[in-house]
């Protein structure tokens, strides 16, 4: 329950770490669904030709712009002096795979103080053993949850083993919590596999950690909302519907589940 009293930023700050020279919208996707939790600032980290896109997505958004066209080293400096006064981070939408990019996601990593959303590129082999005594949320599919090296019944010892939370998303969605224990959450329709839904995923988890939510809760609720929102669009669209009419739904499907929540509860 939000406090009345509350001010501004109060209610969760969150940025977004992601974009590189041929891919705009992921990070941009995760910050909008961020917006649509419910949170009161989002800050983007892009590079320098996706500052106008990302500003014309929202009004809101706090646009910083990596040195050029990837995440580099001269970055790190920055982007560790503000995760210092976030709720929560999305890493990973959209960044190349190139050495250098990779070496300072390892730097952000490793010294981010806040809990952290690793999607996509952030979701290498070496990523569990950065995040030891974090609050950490994995958000792989079943190609980059392999390229970590786990296998998918093994996920809840790697949660248990390494103090995380591991989100495995598929038509079944399986999300392992820290003490090691595994639920499994059905729903939603092939419409749900165009471009964009993961960067959605991982920016909704976001934003419920950083409205002070627990990790395998928010994981649990995202995914749930966004597989209502393919399910209500389907209905209305077919298998048409786009990741932006999606974070278009949240907010109201969002209200419905809590709603539903605080009733049963």
């Amino acid at each position: 329950m939000r406090n009345p009293d509350s001010h501004k930023g109060e209610n969760g700050k969150v940025a977004i770490i992601g974009g590189s020279r041929h891919i705009h919208g992921a990070p941009i996707f995760s910050a909008l669904a961020a917006e649509a939790s419910g949170v009161d600032l989002v800050f983007l980290c892009i590079p320098v030709s996706h500052e106008n896109v990302a500003k014309n997505a929202s009004l809101n958004f706090q646009v910083h712009q990596f040195k050029g066209e990837e995440l580099s080293r001269e970055d790190t400096g920055y982007i560790l002096q503000m995760l210092a006064i976030m709720d929560s981070c999305v890493i990973g939408p959209g960044l190349s795979r190139g050495a250098e990019c990779l070496s300072s996601l390892e730097q952000i990593i490793r010294g981010a103080p806040c809990p952290l959303v690793l999607d996509a590129t952030a979701l290498q082999p070496d990523s569990l053993a950065l995040l030891q005594g974090k609050i950490a949320v994995l958000t792989p599919h079943l190609g980059e949850l392999e390229r970590m090296g786990i296998a998918h019944g093994d996920i809840g010892e790697a949660a248990k083993r390494h103090g995380v939370t591991i989100h495995v998303k598929g038509p079944v969605d399986s999300i392992a919590s820290p003490d090691g224990t595994v639920q499994e959450i059905a729903g939603g329709n092939a419409g749900l596999t165009v471009g964009g839904t993961g960067d959605a995923l991982a920016g909704l988890i976001a934003g419920l950690i950083a409205q002070k939510m627990s990790p395998a809760e928010a994981c649990a609720l995202a995914t749930t909302v966004i597989k209502s929102c393919g399910d209500r669009l389907c209905e209305e669209k077919g298998f048409t519907y786009t990741t932006r009419d999606v974070i278009e739904q949240i907010p109201y499907v969002l209200h419905e589940c809590l709603d539903t929540k605080n009733v049963s509860s």
